[in-house]
Formats: C-alpha cells, structure tokens, sequence
C-alpha cells in the first residue's frame, strides 16, 4: 500500500482528525489513535487503527506518548492552541524529540488570529470563511450542507494532503516539520473555483438564484411520481437537447422564462416514477440520473461494477479514493481486528513491560477495559 511503513500518532477528537487518520490508514499507514477510552462510541471511523488508551493528563502517560513518538513519522492533534503546550508535548517539545517528525495541528482557525483559541464548529467556519454566504436558496437564509465542507473537505481531508506533501519534502530533506491546518482556511480554499469565477455569466444573481445553486431550471433536482428525485445538469447545448427530448418537450428555450419552464418540468417528472425516468435517460448523455438513496447507493450499477462500497452489515462504506493501480487503498472494516495484541507489542516496543502496563492501568495513566 502507498504508505506502508508510515507510522502516525492520531490524538482523539471530533469528526475532521479522525477521517485524516482514517484515509492515512487506508492507504496502508499504521494509526495509533490515543483516546481516553478503548471504546469511543462516538469515532465511527476508528476501524483499522489501534487505540491505546492514555490518559494524557498523567505524567506517566505523557512519557509514553513522547517515546512512541521517537518511533512515529505523523502526529496529529486536533486541539485548540496551547493544550498541547500546557501538557508539555507542543511541537517545540516533540520535535526536539524526534526532527522528522511532522506535527499536524487541525483546529478551527488555526494557530494564530484573533479567533485561534476560540471554540466553533463547522457550521461557524464556513460563515468565517465567506463560503456559507454563497450557500443556500433564493431568497432564504444561508445554509450549509450538513458539515462536509469544513469537517470533512476543508478539514480531514486537506490536513492528509498537507500531511503527505510534509512526507514528500521530508524524502529531500530529511527534516520533519509543523502543519498548521485551518478548517476556515480549508473551507475557503475549497471553495477557491467559486471565489475566483464570480465575473463569469454564470453568477451575478443573488444566492440561490444562478445556473449552479439552484437558479436554472436545466440545474436542479425534481421529485417524481412516487415521491423519489432525478437530477438533472444539462448546461451545454447537446446535453440540454437530449434532456428536452427526453422529457418529450420541444417549444422550451434554455435561457427563456426560467420560471416556467420550472414549473412546465416539475409537471412532467411527476407523471413518471424515478425508475420510469430512469429507464428513459439510462442511455441518454442528457446529463440526468436518478438521486439514489445513501443506503442504496452500493447496489447502483456504476458503483457496483467499480466496488465503489465495502459490503457491511447495517452500514454503507465508501471505498478508499482516488483508485491507484499498484497500491490501492483498503478500507479499515476489512482490516484484522487486532487491538488487544498490537497495544502489549506497541507498549512492549518503547520498553514498557506488563508488569509496567499493569502498574499504569492501576495508577490511571493507561485505561484498558479488559486485561492484557
């Protein structure tokens, strides 16, 4: 796999560092996610890691962390600035420790600013950023699209790119160095097409009402007859042919009365059940396709042919993206599950012995739930 051998520390936190460890694990980097807890509830993308559960705040366990860090490539640390300094494992500390070591910090805001110790969540990120403000129908409030876009997009997954372009330079230069990984700063770079397209004639509307947030009626999604939806993006002239000709329209004009063309195909999706419309547009490069349901997503011809999704019981799990030919990613729930043994040896490896383990567990610093 891509990172073999690559050995990342993953401190515990909320939704944007878990889903950074999770893609360096699935490209084949060995997690080790420090939790208070062996079992966090709430980490849905804990599989394939190791969780060890040290309670930070022990000096003891601030030991531990130190010395397997000595033997790991990637931290990351998901808190606000100076949490980690106040437990003395700031980046000036464990670089000292280990100077190849590439410190990732993913906070809200970052490391600096007015607003770098202030608490926010996704929704706060984006308003910061400028990009809730393009977000959201004509002539309503601002509205983001739950938190993918800062959490996940802006975060996560930014933070693993800056992760392993800090690899690459470390191939050349042999030195380790610190991510400063903003959430807002992810967002907005996200978002760069958006920013830098506004003088394009595609906007210069009020939100909501341009050819790609909802304004065009050949841009937009339509409920079927029963109560299902079809998208639809038939911007170019070809594709907006076959998509009229499919809906068996002929006297409609793509940038005529938008409003009532809205309303004439809102009319006519809902004579026909999605299967129906499916079945007419399945060979047509009209540019539309049915909205298919989260769960029913693996089952789609498109995604089933490409094993887009990892067969689990009661869950639909995307596989890892992008496809690489040699070394594919894997997903965590098809990995062994084998925390019990990997804790003994990881503890094992940095001299710690069981009698030691035991002694920690007793003593706080070490939360394991069941015995070694």
């Amino acid at each position: 796999m891509a990172l073999k051998g690559v050995r990342v520390i993953e401190l515990a936190g909320l939704a944007p560092g878990p889903f950074c460890g999770m893609i360096l694990s699935d490209f084949g980097a060995s997690v080790t996610k420090i939790d208070r807890t062996l079992n966090n509830r709430l980490d849905c993308l804990g599989q394939g890691k190791t969780t060890l559960p040290l309670n930070l705040k022990s000096p003891k366990a601030q030991t531990i962390l130190r010395k397997l860090v000595t033997k790991s490539d990637v931290i990351i640390e998901p808190f606000r600035p100076g949490v980690m300094e106040k437990l003395g494992l700031g980046p000036d500390v464990l670089l000292k420790d280990n100077p190849a070591l590439i410190y990732a910090r993913l906070s809200g805001f970052g490391q600096t600013g007015p607003l770098s110790e202030r608490a926010g969540h996704d929704i706060n990120y984006l308003a910061v950023s400028g990009v809730l403000s393009l977000l959201g129908e004509k002539e309503s409030k601002p509205k983001p699209p739950v938190n993918l876009l800062a959490d996940f997009a802006g975060g996560g997954l930014l933070c693993a790119f800056g992760i392993c372009v800090a690899l690459l330079e470390r191939s050349r230069s042999g030195k380790g160095q610190v991510v400063d990984h903003s959430m807002t700063e992810g967002a907005a770079y996200v978002a760069s097409w958006l920013m830098r397209s506004r003088e394009l004639p595609i906007w210069g509307n009020v939100r909501g009402d341009n050819m790609l947030d909802g304004g065009a009626f050949f841009y937009d999604t339509y409920e079927t007859k029963d109560h299902k939806y079809m998208s639809v993006g038939a911007i170019e002239p070809q594709f907006f042919k076959q998509f009229v000709d499919g809906l068996g329209l002929e006297d409609i004009s793509q940038f005529g009365d938008n409003d009532a063309a809205k309303a004439k195909v809102t009319e006519i999706f809902r004579t026909k059940t999605q299967k129906e419309w499916t079945d007419i547009f399945e060979d047509i490069d009209a540019c539309v396709f049915p909205v298919v349901e989260w769960k029913d997503a693996k089952f789609h011809r498109q995604n089933s042919s490409r094993k887009s999704f990892v067969d689990s019981v009661g869950s639909v799990i995307p596989t890892p993206a992008p496809v690489l030919s040699r070394t594919p990613g894997k997903s965590g729930v098809l990995k062994e599950e084998t925390n019990k043994e990997t804790i003994e040896s990881l503890l094992e490896e940095i001299g710690v012995s069981r009698d030691e383990i035991k002694e920690l567990c007793s003593e706080g610093a070490l939360n394991l739930e069941s015995k070694l």
